[in-house]
């Protein structure tokens, strides 16, 4: 596979994650585009992800004294410069040469953390050599508790700092736009973290290969609550959109909950996550930490995100942009722009940090 170099310098008009976007949008071929934009379905649940945030408006209050104003936080015990994270996505080498390793060295350089997925094409000791922040690792269920521990400690002995357990995706979403464009990864790019494909049963006659295969070996609350006994690293669980499904996360000992739909990609026509945070952290209350992503494309974004109950964000197809576009420079670059425009957002709205950011400050467009 063939991928064009990547820009040394970052343009003048590229000031926006939407320039970005495109950018990346001339730059990589049908393939990489039809897996990186691509949702399940008809893409409704896309679509809906941008539309959420613009359903609440700013209530911005003046005359504040904003001396000191900073954008940092705690997250699972890191001091972060920022609440932007960057967001578990496979096969990065599909974008730029030098794939995960790129963005988590972005990541960290700009004071921030990053998630590497389990169908990363790059091996997560490799990434851990050159991250300079904290890294997490996202993990898929292995089809059985000893395989995903075996997984788990595996990121632990390279110190990763954290697992984030997807529990929305135990079947692949039905991705329409890869279909048509026919989507293979190159034969030089693999998940090869994984040493293995999860085994499946055998079939009863006329058996389903969802029911009576994908769903056999999917994790319940139970293998939830067994993982989070046995790992020694704090367990997040990503894909909640529900309040009593954060309760019964917290309840099987996760440490907290990522509100997400998967970027649209599993189900459509799922809810955007934004609508769930304020349920959810009130079902939680104020001390368990919960983060968000879906459909963030600004400063403003993060901002309302923290007012809904928030503590942190994910981002993902921005940062792939940036990517396919400057590689390490370009993901740092992006998370400049997030930050210096959360910044803004703040001061404009009379708050000198995080914690001043009430809900108080947005209101029903």
């Amino acid at each position: 596979m063939s991928l064009p170099a990547p820009l040394s310098e970052i343009p003048a008009d590229l000031v926006s994650a939407r320039d970005y976007e495109r950018y990346a949008l001339e730059r990589l071929d049908g393939n990489a585009l039809a897996y990186l934009q691509g949702g399940a379905g008809d893409e409704l649940t896309c679509q809906a992800n941008l539309q959420a945030w613009q359903e609440w408006a700013l209530l911005p209050r003046m005359l504040r004294d904003l001396r000191g104003g900073h954008t940092r936080c705690q997250l699972l015990g890191d001091a972060l410069q920022h609440p932007i994270v960057l967001a578990p996505i496979a096969y990065q080498h599909l974008f730029h040469a030098e794939g995960e390793r790129a963005s988590a060295l972005a990541a960290g350089v700009m004071g921030g953390a990053a998630v590497l997925s389990s169908f990363a094409s790059t091996r997560l000791e490799e990434v851990a050599e050159v991250a300079q922040g904290p890294l997490w690792f996202q993990l898929y269920w292995q089809g059985s508790g000893p395989a995903t521990l075996a997984l788990a400690q595996r990121a632990e002995a390279a110190g990763y700092r954290a697992l984030v357990l997807t529990v929305d995706a135990p079947v692949s979403g039905v991705r329409n736009r890869e279909q048509r464009a026919g989507f293979r990864l190159p034969p030089d790019i693999s998940a090869v973290n994984l040493e293995q494909a999860v085994q499946l049963p055998a079939l009863p006659e006329g058996g389903s290969a969802v029911f009576d295969g994908l769903m056999a070996v999917a994790p319940g609350w139970q293998d939830v609550a067994w993982l989070c006994q046995r790992s020694c690293l704090p367990v997040l669980l990503k894909g909640i959109l529900h309040a009593d499904d954060a309760r019964l996360a917290v309840e099987a000992g996760a440490a907290g909950v990522i509100v997400s739909n998967h970027g649209g990609r599993v189900l459509d026509s799922q809810w955007p996550a934004i609508r769930s945070l304020a349920s959810i952290r009130a079902e939680l209350g104020a001390d368990v930490p919960v983060l968000v992503d879906g459909g963030i494309r600004r400063g403003s974004d993060v901002f309302k995100a923290l007012a809904l109950g928030a503590d942190a964000v994910l981002i993902g197809r921005p940062y792939i942009h940036a990517l396919a576009t400057a590689g390490a420079l370009g993901v740092a670059h992006l998370l400049r722009l997030l930050r210096e425009e959360l910044e803004v957002t703040m001061a404009l709205c009379g708050c000198r940090d995080l914690a001043s950011i009430a809900p108080e400050m947005l209101q029903r467009a």
